[in-house]
């Protein structure tokens, strides 16, 4: 095995039309201690958070910043207190926002919050999937308190930002705990990827909420998963919220928010941010990668169908530039990922 490899990262943060946002770089190949795997990476996608962590603000990195948390690849090597994988196996997760990012030809990453890779999946396709479905299934299971064995069984939940990449996976985990979906789509595009995932209501979300739900014969909803905008929807989500409704965000307020909004229903507001247990080494760590090799089961038996769109040949500072600016655009539809060095 050779010692250096590719990676692309930054030294300073700038905005991504300057062609040293990210760069290109040979870097030392990390060795794995104690629980890491050392991955082979043969696929990664991009998501919001690589740009906010990316976006112009003053500061130097003294070395390459490698950038990047969706992965799928193959285990190379192993530390000495690693139990779950063997060189060989096939992987896909979502890393620590503390540690080194995805975008090398190796990276180490806790054996806790790797999944066994979908056997039924390509490495792209799979690596689509990590962020999103841990964003969505803790939202769901952890933060709404959904029974994600049917339990909830026709309860309505709100999706705000459904043709994204989490919205469009969260559709699809709703749907198979049982949960009636109503997701916003305001494109002609957006709102057939959406009914393609499974969504039983769409409703454009450039309208207000509480006029667009009363069009479908809805007063009030019991669960809201915002995965769009916090300011924008705190007060309309809380006039469509149920008494005693939960809502779960997962994208941070740029300005105060009005708790009392809430307090005349009771309702319940909570936070979703799926680095916590890699952040803070908590004692539930290991739940990503038994969700992860949950839903490798439910692919496999096709009850979950990927959410890549589209596959960039080359993972290089060219390629992840030009991702970069169209996740910046925010008008992508599912996840884009790049594959192969």
């Amino acid at each position: 095995m050779k010692e250096t490899m590719k990676a692309v990262g930054l030294i300073h943060y700038l905005p991504i039309s300057d062609p040293d946002s990210l760069q290109d770089f040979d870097l030392p190949r990390p060795a794995p201690e104690q629980r890491d795997l050392l991955v082979r990476i043969e696929a990664v996608s991009v998501n919001p958070v690589d740009v906010k962590v990316r976006a112009p603000k003053p500061g130097v990195e003294a070395q390459p910043k490698i950038l990047g948390w969706d992965a799928a690849g193959i285990v190379e090597a192993v530390g000495s207190g690693v139990t779950l994988f063997k060189p060989g196996d096939e992987v896909y997760y979502s890393g620590s926002i503390i540690r080194p990012g995805t975008n090398s030809e190796y990276h180490l990453v806790d054996e806790r919050i790797a999944g066994r890779k979908p056997a039924n999946l390509t490495f792209a396709e799979a690596a689509a999937l990590p962020l999103t479905t841990i964003t969505a299934w803790e939202a769901f299971f952890e933060r709404l308190h959904l029974d994600r064995t049917g339990a909830d069984g026709g309860k309505l939940l709100l999706i705000i930002g459904g043709a994204g990449g989490v919205g469009s996976i969260a559709i699809q985990i709703a749907k198979v705990a049982g949960l009636k979906v109503i997701a916003t789509a305001s494109r002609k595009e957006t709102r057939e990827w959406c009914q393609k995932l499974g969504a039983d209501f769409l409703i454009d979300h450039r309208q207000p909420l509480k006029d667009e739900l009363q069009r479908i014969g809805v007063s009030t909803v019991d669960y809201i998963a915002n995965f769009s905008n916090t300011d924008q929807y705190w007060y309309p989500m809380a006039e469509v919220i149920r008494p005693e409704g939960v809502i779960c965000s997962i994208v941070e307020n740029s300005a105060p928010l009005d708790l009392n909004a809430l307090k005349s229903k009771s309702a319940t507001f909570a936070w979703e941010f799926m680095f916590t247990k890699s952040m803070f080494n908590t004692p539930n760590m290991e739940s990503q990668g038994i969700l992860l090799n949950e839903v490798a089961e439910l692919v496999d038996a096709g009850r979950i169908r990927t959410t890549l769109t589209e596959t960039i040949a080359g993972i290089n500072a060219q390629n992840l530039r030009r991702v970069h600016e169209r996740i910046e655009s925010g008008r992508t539809i599912g996840k884009v990922v790049l594959a192969g060095w």
